[in-house]
């Protein structure tokens, strides 16, 4: 469900959507996916923000994905902070 949204926003900004693998001028990542916060310190190594989300009662994983450099925010406002990223560019 968050794929579809997070990729219509991105598309409105004239955003392009691309693989994982891809590079990309910012990443987002849904921090409860297995590996997700080793997929965080990956695109910060090599200078990617990154915008991280997930459940609001998961604070440990959001707390994680900040503290390995992300943005992070509960699920309900990932769109909302996508659309500020994206317009602030």
């Amino acid at each position: 469900m968050f794929r579809a949204k997070l990729g219509g926003v991105v598309t409105a900004a004239g955003g392009e959507v691309v693989r994982p693998a891809d590079p990309c001028d910012l990443a987002v990542v849904a921090i409860e996916i297995p590996g997700a916060v080793d997929r965080v310190r990956g695109f910060v190594a090599v200078g990617t923000p990154v915008l991280a989300y997930g459940a609001h009662v998961r604070a440990d994983l959001l707390r994680a994905a900040r503290e390995a450099g992300a943005a992070a925010v509960p699920n309900s406002e990932v769109e909302r902070r996508l659309r500020e990223l994206l317009t602030s560019r």
